[in-house]
């Protein structure tokens, strides 16, 4: 089963995105802290496209495609038109080194990367796709 959702690049929309997302995985059966980590880990990529490759530009848009697959999974597609950062090229900082710099930022791409199981940047003439799998079983 697929599901699409497309919003302006306006922080406001994140709500709307997490709200979008929640009701699908409630849908398919998973448990509140499954459907909590996965929406929590789209909800960071989401943003930093919104905030950082778009600047907030409301006239802008990204996309996002949720494909409920059973047993083999979940996959959503996050496709816009921005220039892309390739997030599974992106090398975690050691935690220490975050403490002693005392970054408030950072602690989002980790948490994707340890929440999801596949990560793959995909590069369409028109469209850039970040494309996150999870192994899990839904129903």
């Amino acid at each position: 089963m697929k599901y699409s959702y497309k919003v302006p690049c306006k922080k406001e929309k994140l709500r709307d995105i997490r709200s979008f997302l929640k009701q699908i995985l409630d849908k398919h059966g998973l448990s509140e802290i499954d459907a909590s980590t996965l929406v929590l880990a789209i909800d960071e990529v989401c943003a930093n496209l919104i905030i950082h490759s778009h600047n907030c530009n409301a006239k802008e848009s990204i996309e996002l495609e949720v494909v409920v697959k059973g047993d083999s999974g979940i996959i959503f597609n996050i496709i816009d038109k921005s220039e892309i950062f390739d997030i599974s090229e992106y090398v975690e900082p050691k935690l220490e080194d975050i403490i002693k710099k005392q970054r408030k930022g950072g602690l989002g791409l980790i948490l994707v990367k340890r929440i999801m199981d596949d990560i793959e940047i995909i590069r369409e003439p028109h469209k850039n796709i970040c494309r996150l799998t999870k192994n899990i079983k839904v129903i």
